[in-house]
């Protein structure tokens, strides 16, 4: 029973989220079908090639699904990033079993989807940015951050914050291990810009939290394209587990290295 429990111990958790629809344009999001897709644990590592195979077997890796998509509202994505963080298993709420990370074991990692244009091209989003949020959200608002930020001063939620937010993952080294593993035609990339709109304060909303509390900020976005048939679905769902499964092994190493 010990070696089991010590196994157990080593459980890692994933959050991923995904958006809902934007207005009539578009009305099935391709990042919510996604990750709705993704099942509750990384399954075994299915590399062909031995040389991409995992280097030893990774601890089980929950993968955490809020129980519906994220709305592309400000207001929503702002009250419910704290949430995503902070909600851990100190209530032991083991009835919950809707996928959200409420009552939930804590987060080790995230990877927020979202949705980017007709291209076919995969990008992986280095930062996050706090300014520059000029377009209106689904429900037809602006964020309005800068009337917000002159009238409320220090008490502005993102008072003395960084304009710019990078993740504390080793971007590089997850991507290098996500192309290794992916098929070579596709286009994956690391993107220095995430828009400016949902996509862009979703995840600067979670780097920031985590940086005002001195948490590492283990968390990126993932911009898929806009397809959302169902050849583009599965592989979009490939191309998460194999995101995830290049977070997993590139921290783990890391963790090796600094020890």
């Amino acid at each position: 029973m010990g070696s089991l429990d010590a196994f157990k111990e080593k459980e890692l958790a994933v959050l991923v989220t995904g958006f809902g629809p934007f207005k009539e344009a578009y009305p099935v999001n391709p990042s919510w079908e996604i990750a709705a897709l993704l099942p509750d644990y990384l399954p075994a590592d299915r590399a062909k090639d031995p040389a991409h195979r995992s280097a030893g077997d990774l601890p089980p890796v929950r993968i955490v699904k809020l129980p519906g998509p994220v709305r592309t509202s400000y207001e929503c994505v702002r009250d419910l990033v704290p949430r995503l963080w902070d909600d851990d298993d100190d209530d032991d709420d083991d009835d919950d079993d809707d996928g959200a990370a409420t009552g939930r074991k804590k987060i080790d990692y995230a990877v927020h989807i979202g949705m980017a244009g007709p291209q076919l091209v995969y990008s992986v989003e280095r930062r996050g940015h706090r300014d520059g949020y000029g377009a209106r959200d689904v429900d037809g608002k602006l964020l309005g951050d800068e009337g917000r930020r002159a009238e409320e001063g220090d008490r502005w939620i993102w008072h003395g914050v960084p304009r710019e937010l990078l993740s504390d993952l080793d971007v590089d080294d997850v991507h290098r291990r996500w192309v290794e593993r992916s098929p070579k035609s596709l286009d994956l990339r690391v993107s220095e810009d995430a828009g400016h709109y949902l996509c862009d304060f979703i995840y600067f909303s979670s780097l920031a939290h985590l940086w005002k509390q001195q948490r590492a900020r283990k968390v990126v976005f993932f911009h898929v394209p806009l397809h959302s048939d169902a050849e583009s679905l599965r592989r979009g769902v490939e191309l998460v587990l194999t995101l995830i499964r290049s977070i997993v092994e590139s921290e783990l190493e890391r963790g090796k290295t600094s020890t």
